[in-house]
Order: structure tokens, then sequence, then C-alpha cells
């Protein structure tokens, strides 16, 4: 199949666009660079540089007869979308509009989408939180989440435009950017190998539910077959606070860095856990790379590159 990759120079994105280019499909990407980077392009991709509220988008969708859109790319950092909600939902909004009107134009067998698992929650009133739990996101960024699976429901409903939904948890990795606000186990990582400071955030108790990128690539290969318009969370069941991160990071990385902490950020919850019953179930997915494993094979992927 033609599939395009929004956000395909990315963390996630580009390991999926090469997944995907393993299993024989051609692949597209759209990517503004503004976290991308043009080395993670597989050399087999077809690449436009460009953001996804652009008009031009539809030349892409006219010139590549799309199969199947696979959206990545979001404003994903929940500290800047609480300093900066406009831009934040004109990103993950106003894009993703201007995406699934093209869709809808062009006859997209299937949108698939990257939602949270991590933000949509907000405040869990039980652990781990499956799809049926109440959806109270606590940020802007988990809002605009929110929005847009409303919206797909709505062009389901309206356009007969079919959609997959997968809420992510903490997803860390190879090709997570360690810069910025977002992605603490990048940042913990390229700081402590930089011999500076790592600061947590608060107390750091709070937990999420960190997901290897390599299992979230398989959800997103299932889901090109099965889970036709519904919901799936993306994610292991289990808790890691911030600090048991810190301390598994300086011990990979072969550092002795201080403990430092911080000020608690605005938006940010305290716990956040997520079920996968459902995903394996009905998709047939389930975690096959652990905590300790995945910081490993991370920690190895950054000691190994340049720059």
């Amino acid at each position: 199949m033609k599939v395009l990759v929004t956000g395909g120079a990315g963390f996630i994105g580009s390991n999926l666009a090469d997944a995907l280019i393993q299993k024989g499909h051609d692949v597209v990407v759209v990517d503004n660079l503004y976290m991308g980077q043009t080395k993670n392009l597989h050399p087999r991709v077809k690449f436009y540089l460009m953001d996804i509220r652009s008009p031009e988008l539809a030349k892409v969708f006219d010139l590549e007869n799309i199969d199947v859109v696979y959206h990545e790319a979001a404003q994903m950092d929940v500290r800047k979308s609480v300093e900066d909600p406009m831009f934040d939902a004109d990103v993950n909004v106003s894009g993703t509009l201007n995406l699934l009107q093209n869709s809808v134009k062009y006859k997209i067998k299937r949108f698939i989408f990257a939602s949270t698992g991590g933000a949509i929650y907000g405040e869990q009133d039980y652990f781990p939180a499956d799809e049926e739990h109440p959806t109270r996101p606590c940020s802007p960024y988990g809002i605009t989440k929110l929005t847009v699976e409303k919206y797909l429901f709505y062009y389901n409903l309206v356009f007969d435009l079919n959609y997959t939904i997968l809420r992510y948890a903490n997803v860390y990795g190879p090709r997570q950017n360690p810069h910025g606000e977002a992605g603490v186990v990048a940042i913990f990582i390229k700081r402590m190998m930089n011999n500076k400071p790592a600061v947590i955030n608060g107390d750091g108790r709070q937990t999420r539910d960190f997901v290897y990128v390599g299992d979230v690539v398989q959800a997103n290969l299932l889901a090109l077959e099965k889970g036709l318009n519904d919901i799936f969370n993306v994610g292991t069941g289990i808790e890691s606070d911030v600090n048991q991160i810190f301390r598994e990071v300086n011990r990979l990385v072969g550092k002795d860095i201080a403990e430092n902490h911080g000020p608690a950020k605005e938006g940010e919850q305290m716990r956040s856990v997520i079920s996968y019953a459902k995903t394996k179930a009905q998709l047939g997915w389930e975690p096959q790379v652990d905590l300790a494993d995945g910081l490993a094979k991370t920690v190895t992927y950054f000691k190994n590159i340049k720059g």
C-alpha cells in the first residue's frame, strides 16, 4: 500500500516508516522538521518538507495516491501546551483537520491516529486506566488529542472515513529527541552522557507508563488490518516513577550524576498508567520489551550516535 506518515522524520514516525518499508509498503513522509531530522529518514521514503497545516498538503494527496494515513505529527510537549495553548490547538487540531479534509476528498481507506493514553484520562479514578475510563485531560495537549478523537468519530459518521485510534503511553527509545522539555528518558541520557545536571521536576514520585518505541510500532502495524473505528491503549500497565528512571539511566550511562530536584511543572499528572487488555484481545498486541531492556537499548543507541 501507499502510506503517508506525518511526522515521519521524528521519533516514533521514523521508526514506523522504517517498519512499513520493511513490510513492503511505499511510504510518503510529511514533516516540517520542527522536531524531526532528515538523518532519521529511510532512503526509500518519498519526503515532503511541509507543515500539516499547509494548503500545499492537498498536492501530496493528489500526487501520491495515498491509501492509508498514519498521523504522528503533533505538538507533543505538555508544558509548551500550557504556555501556549493557541499554538498547541493550531497544530494538533487545525493541522489534523487539514489532513482529515484531504483524507475525505481523496478517499483514504484508513486514518490511524496517534493519540495519548498518558494525558487523555487525567488524574485517574483507577489504575491502570482502560479505554472506558473517563477522559478528563488536565493539559491543553490532552484536550487537543481528545478533540481529534471526537472529530474522527464525526468524519466516520458523516463521511464514512475509517479510523483507528491508538492511545500511547509514554513512549521512549532510539531517536527520541533529547532537546526541549518532553521525553524524560532521552533528556536524562543525553545530559548524563555530557556530564550535565539532569533535573527531576518536583519530588520525582510522579509515575508514568513507559512503553518502548519498537512495541508501539508493532501496534501500528497491526492497526493496518484490525481495530477498525475503535480506540486502543498502547502501554505496559506498569507504573514507574521518574526517580526510578533517573537512577536506572544513571547506572546504565555509567555516571554518578547528583539527583537534583526542581519545582513541579503545571499541567503534569501525578500518576498515569494504562491497560492494554483490549489491545491484546482485539489486535493481538502486547508489549515485548520490558523497561530494563528498553532503557539499555536506548542508552546504547545514544552512545553510538554523534551530535
